[in-house]
């Protein structure tokens, strides 16, 4: 759906981005993560065929941005970080305007305008004013407006920029929701807690290069080294990390207060022989769990030593 191939944008001796590869498959719900002014904007910029890059090359579903930008623009919905709304118009006259825009003319258009407003959770705010939605509620509009013509492809600038918490849960919501339909979603943020959640494939840019580029199960399985399990008992706590530790699969094990947190040599992915060794020695469990390693903590690792903080 969305290919790029050696994608460089540069302003004098100034690179916005270099050398960037993307590889997107229908579905795919990709988090293009940096700092402000790392290049995100400029790649969807490009991606959508309102920039043009030094060089390099980017196809939406097969199209060329070079040969095909009219095509493209008909398959992508793309939203900016800021825009505007106006004043005197309701909800669903807002997205009417915009759906005379695109031609959908007659009963299709209401009817089309209407299906947004419900897939972005905004239809009980369909005969307010615009001017009075919340952030995220105007958020969720210009969404329903990129939808009106059915794009295949949505990149989504900030989208979760600015909103509060409940506002935030209820965009992530419907983008996951947009995802389930087979839409291929590109969306930025400068903060990795609000996708990591969403999505399957994440990319780490930092000014201008990218520095990760994979599927979220390929970044975690490439942190995580080792196991570690977190273990409690009932009674004898030192009786059970000795035992613990004499077992082949064990690397080490560390005994804080009331927790034994045991890693397991490199490779090794079967402990199930662990718990029953301790049950059959006579300790009652009170826990015995996997530590978990999240993409907030894979992206420390991946990041550790960036120049710029993300």
């Amino acid at each position: 759906m969305i290919k790029t191939h050696d994608l460089t944008k540069k302003y004098g001796e100034f690179y916005a981005i270099r050398s960037i590869e993307l590889d997107l498959q229908e579905g795919d719900l990709f988090g293009f993560i940096g700092p402000n002014g790392a290049g995100k904007t400029t790649t969807m910029r490009i991606i959508a065929t309102l920039l043009n890059p030094t060089w390099g090359e980017a196809y939406v579903c097969g199209n060329s941005i070079y040969t095909q930008p009219k095509e493209i623009r008909r398959l992508v919905g793309y939203m900016p970080d800021f825009f505007g709304v106006y004043d005197d118009m309701k909800v669903i006259e807002y997205l009417e305007f915009f759906a005379a825009a695109y031609r959908i003319k007659g009963p299709a258009r209401r009817r089309v305008c209407d299906e947004k407003l419900e897939i972005v959770d905004l239809d009980f705010k369909r005969d307010a004013y615009a001017n009075t939605l919340s952030r995220g509620q105007t958020q969720r509009l210009g969404l329903a407006r990129v939808l009106l013509h059915d794009p295949q492809v949505l990149l989504l600038d900030e989208p979760l920029s600015g909103l509060d918490p409940r506002a935030r849960i209820e965009m992530r919501n419907v983008l996951r929701r947009l995802g389930e339909m087979g839409k291929t979603i590109i969306v930025s943020s400068h903060i990795l807690p609000e996708l990591a959640d969403i999505c399957n494939k994440i990319g780490i840019i930092d000014r201008g290069v990218m520095t990760v580029n994979a599927k979220v199960v390929d970044v975690l399985r490439q942190v995580r080294e080792r196991v570690v399990l977190h273990v409690e008992v009932a009674g004898n706590l030192d009786g059970a990390a000795q035992l613990l530790k004499s077992h082949e699969l064990v690397e080490s094990v560390e005994v804080d207060h009331h927790r034994i947190t045991a890693t397991l040599r490199q490779g090794v992915e079967d402990y199930s022989d662990l718990p029953t060794l301790l049950i059959g020695a006579g300790h009652k469990l009170r826990l015995f769990s996997e530590k978990e390693v999240n993409l907030e903590s894979a992206f420390m690792v991946l990041t550790k030593g960036m120049g710029a903080k993300i």
